[in-house]
């Protein structure tokens, strides 16, 4: 895991900070502290983690869409970063098939822009970049073993796709502006990172199945899914961030040596079938009880089987998951709990990071 020291008044910017995944990001970095900004569309969730845990009082967030160019580059010379997470993406499988173009706009041209911001810097200021894609941006093929970085992209849906595409973007602006080869003449950094199936608390998102449980199991109603024997690799939240984190650092320090991409994903028993995630939640629930499950039917087309290979991130960047899939699921449930009892969520939410931070230590 990064060290504090390095962190503190690192001057950060977070693209979609006000998502899931860059909700919990931020407030990390502000405990790490860094001086943490953001740039994002509103809280698409109501709720939202972004407003419950009351990231607005922790991050200046410039509210903005990352097609636009001009504003994403304004923004990127207003602060002057010196490290930058994109996360900022249509992250959802099933909408991309709804909306292809704007999928394909956010998640491409947006990084292309978030990219071309940084090159056109007339006074640099950034010294890393993580770009976040997802494990589908490999062409899958349904084989039973896990895909490692080398493996071919590729994408049957509209979303996938669009995170293979995303790869070839950050290939081409770090060969062509950004060579590792030419480090001591820009001192830029670039890696993207790969993250499996994320799961944790204050995740509201439609079409996700941590969601979708806990939406049936709060309502007493029948826990719809899709796929119940798919197999995923399952982690949570803090997980790949914490690998994100790490591969910041990394470049900053030495990005010819990070400058490529990177898998983090479960240990290889945590790949599990969405029907174990299914009972396993139901069974830590609260108040115990019956459930009941109806799988749906499948209107698009879905991976059956994904695994992700972490030994690269493992031997080159000294990381590995501190959770095991049991554990990220009881604190999953245990935030959701806590959020429908009213809990101060902020102060759970940090409890949660720093029993992290101390199992990684």
């Amino acid at each position: 895991m990064s060290s504090n020291n390095f962190w503190k008044n690192k001057k950060v910017l977070i693209t979609g900070n006000t998502g899931f995944k860059g909700s919990w990001l931020s407030a990390w970095l502000n405990y790490l502290g860094a001086e943490v900004y953001g740039y994002s569309l509103e809280p698409e969730t109501t709720p939202s983690i972004y407003k419950t845990i009351s990231i607005e009082n922790l991050v200046d967030t410039k509210i903005g869409d990352i097609r636009n160019l001009d504003l994403i580059s304004s923004y990127v010379n207003l602060i002057r970063p010196e490290i930058i997470f994109h996360l900022a993406a249509q992250p959802l499988v099933r909408v991309s098939y709804a909306n292809p173009i704007e999928t394909y706009e956010t998640n491409v041209i947006g990084t292309a822009n978030l990219l071309e911001s940084v090159r056109r810097m007339k006074d640099q200021s950034v010294r890393s970049i993580v770009i976040v894609t997802t494990d589908k941006c490999y062409e899958n093929k349904e084989w039973f073993w896990s895909y490692r970085e080398e493996e071919a992209l590729g994408g049957y849906d509209p979303y996938s796709s669009s995170k293979a595409a995303t790869e070839l973007i950050v290939s081409s602006y770090r060969s062509s502006y950004f060579n590792p080869s030419k480090y001591s003449q820009h001192q830029v950094g670039i890696a993207s990172a790969r993250a499996g199936n994320v799961i944790g608390g204050g995740d509201w998102s439609i079409d996700r199945l941590v969601p979708d449980i806990i939406k049936a199991l709060t309502n007493k109603t029948i826990i719809k899914i899709r796929n119940p024997h798919s197999i995923r690799p399952w982690q949570h939240v803090l997980e790949p961030l914490s690998g994100y984190i790490l591969l910041a650092q990394k470049l900053f320090e030495n990005g010819d040596t990070y400058s490529e991409a990177f898998n983090f994903g479960p240990l290889e028993n945590d790949s599990r079938k969405v029907s174990w995630i299914v009972n396993e939640i139901c069974e830590l629930w609260r108040d115990g009880g019956s459930w009941l499950t109806e799988t749906e039917q499948q209107k698009f087309h879905e991976a059956f089987n994904l695994k992700l290979d972490i030994s690269k991130a493992k031997y080159k960047l000294d990381w590995e998951p501190k959770w095991d899939l049991k554990n990220a699921l009881k604190h999953t449930v245990k935030w959701y709990e806590a959020y429908l009892n009213n809990e101060n969520m902020l102060k759970l939410t940090m409890q949660q990071i720093k029993e992290y931070e101390q199992i990684a230590k």
